[in-house]
């Protein structure tokens, strides 16, 4: 393997439906689309004029269509894990909303058995998080993922996030529900420091949180980058996708360096492998990292997995092999 980007913790699976995957779920289904390659990834692929995040997240609503019936959520997950084997990744832990799939009467009891089925069906060691979704009118479901996620824990479930329009629906309109995942023993994430900045991601901390989905606008506050540092929380980075939401305009004004320096535990992710025409190897190349800086992204993000200890230890060993 000539590259080592070996573990990705912020994969969502909507976002990450290879051509062939989407393909396969249609024909599945009989449901009719373009037979144009171009045609059809200009319905899943961002435009390099993105303007913004509530843009961004358009480019979920046809592959969501896709994933509503059990069958095709089990192979949509199966697919992604084989791919992942194909890149060389070691681990990874794939992210989506069960409320996004009941729209042919499925409840989130049979979404998130139907994914763990799509799981349990590739050797690929991965676990799935179940996002809340953020919004005015289903706090009832997201209160439900919490409890899903506390009833599949150790059984293909690992954590809980808070997704969705981050400037829309702020971060600190959702602390019951991280109150709730810490009363039932549920890890969580939280999408923060992306399309707001430092403000969400201070929010996201006094939940508890130990890890940020992007964190990325931290940056803006050095007080925020001390305390990161100081109290080792990571951040789940995403280069491609923070570019097409405008956050930063050019890769070399991405602050990975400025944080790693700052004693910060970054990772590297994909965020949206299909959405932003990404994967951990092209994100780690156009990052330009040495190799010694790699290393230590793949312990951070080893050690900062939701993983069981045995499997941690397991990835950790493969990490030591692969650099050795």
């Amino acid at each position: 393997m000539n590259h080592y980007g070996l573990i990705d913790l912020h994969l969502h699976l909507d976002g990450s439906l290879s051509l062939a995957s989407v393909r396969e779920l249609a024909a599945m289904q009989d449901i009719e689309i373009e037979k144009d390659d171009a045609a059809l990834l200009r319905k899943l692929q961002v435009s390099p004029t993105c303007r913004d995040l509530n843009e961004y997240l358009e480019k979920f609503d046809f592959p969501c269509s896709l994933l509503q019936t059990k069958a095709a959520i089990t192979r949509s997950v199966s697919n992604l894990c084989a791919e992942l084997t194909e890149q060389g990744l070691l681990y990874a832990e794939i992210r989506f909303a069960p409320q996004l799939h009941l729209l042919q009467g499925l409840d989130q009891q049979q979404v998130v058995e139907a994914a763990i089925a799509g799981l349990d069906q590739e050797k690929f060691k991965a676990n799935l998080i179940l996002c809340c979704m953020r919004g005015n009118d289903n706090h009832g479901k997201n209160l439900e993922t919490v409890r899903m996620a506390a009833k599949y824990a150790g059984r293909g479930i690992c954590a809980v996030d808070l997704a969705g329009a981050e400037a829309l629906f702020p971060t600190e309109h959702f602390q019951d529900l991280f109150r709730l995942a810490a009363e039932l023993g549920v890890p969580y994430t939280i999408h923060a420091g992306e399309a707001c900045g430092p403000e969400s991601v201070y929010t996201a901390l006094s939940f508890g949180a130990k890890r940020l989905g992007h964190g990325v606008r931290s940056v803006e506050d050095d007080a925020l980058v001390a305390r990161l540092a100081a109290e080792g929380v990571t951040l789940e980075l995403c280069p491609t996708s923070n570019l097409n939401t405008g956050i930063f305009g050019k890769i070399e004004d991405y602050p990975i360096r400025r944080l790693m320096a700052a004693g910060v535990k970054v990772t590297v992710n994909t965020d949206n492998m299909m959405v932003s025409g990404a994967t951990l190897a092209s994100e780690l190349e156009k990052l330009g990292l040495a190799k010694d800086e790699m290393y230590i992204l793949a312990k951070n993000a080893a050690e900062s997995s939701f993983a069981s200890a045995a499997v941690k230890e397991w990835v950790i060993r493969q990490i030591e092999d692969r650099f050795a």
